[in-house]
Parts: structure tokens; sequence; C-alpha cells
């Protein structure tokens, strides 16, 4: 499996840091390998206490689905989607800010941010990648 190393992770949460500070949201960003282990993440002072594992719930339902949390949340109404959904005890959480990372066509992690509205999210997340010379798309 090809996984982001922990600088290559900590490269993109610095980033993201740069556009949060822009936006002035408060936020948590979490990195995760293809399988959704956590690599690293940061709660942002002043964020939430339940950004963190929103976060995570992003970045690990983006990186085991391998699709934007945008394209995720409408499998939401599908029962059979729902159902497994239910089955994970709400570690998967599909939502707008959460995105697969691919470096050259290989998904190697996914991203998620939360604390901003989906929008914010969307942006910070996808900024992070792109300035690490990642993309969210293989």
């Amino acid at each position: 499996m090809t996984s982001l190393t922990l600088a290559e992770a900590e490269n993109i949460l610095n980033l993201t840091k740069e556009k949060i500070e822009e936006m002035e949201v408060r936020m948590s960003i979490s990195i995760v390998d293809p399988r959704g282990d956590l690599i690293s993440m940061f709660r942002i002072d002043g964020a939430s206490w339940r950004t963190p594992i929103i976060s995570r719930g992003k970045a690990l339902a983006a990186a085991c689905f391998q699709l934007s949390g945008a394209e995720l949340a409408p499998r939401m109404q599908e029962p059979v989607f729902q159902g497994f959904m239910a089955t994970q005890n709400g570690n998967f959480i599909p939502g707008q800010g959460g995105l697969p990372i691919y470096k050259d066509g290989l998904l190697v992690g996914g991203i998620g941010a939360s604390g901003g509205t989906g929008l914010e999210d969307e942006v910070v997340a996808k900024y992070g990648v792109h300035a690490a010379g990642l993309t969210v798309i293989p």
C-alpha cells in the first residue's frame, strides 16, 4: 500500500493552516492513509471540540470510498448505504470537506476538514492538497 509519509502529511497540514488563517475560520484537519488510519491532525485554537472527530470521519470516508464527501453525501439516501454506515459506529462521515488524496494517480490518503461551513471545509482541504503538489482526482 502506497501512503503519504508523515512529512508529506505535515506539509499538507501546514499549508492548510495558511488558508485557515487567511479565511479566519476555526477548524480541525485530519489526514489518514488509504486504509483510514490516522497519520496526523491538528485543531486550531478556538475550534470546537467536535471538529477533530468530524474531520477524521470525513478523511476516513473519502479515503475508503475514494470519493469526495460531496459525492458521498447523496448516497446517504440509499438504504443499502445507510445500513452499511450504521454498522460503522459513526466512523465514516460523508460530507463536504472530505477528499481522497492522490499522488501520481495512486490513492495515498484522505483529508478531512471540519469547523467552517461545508464550502469553507472543502476550500481549505483542497487548497492544502493542491498546494502540496498532489491531487484529489486520480
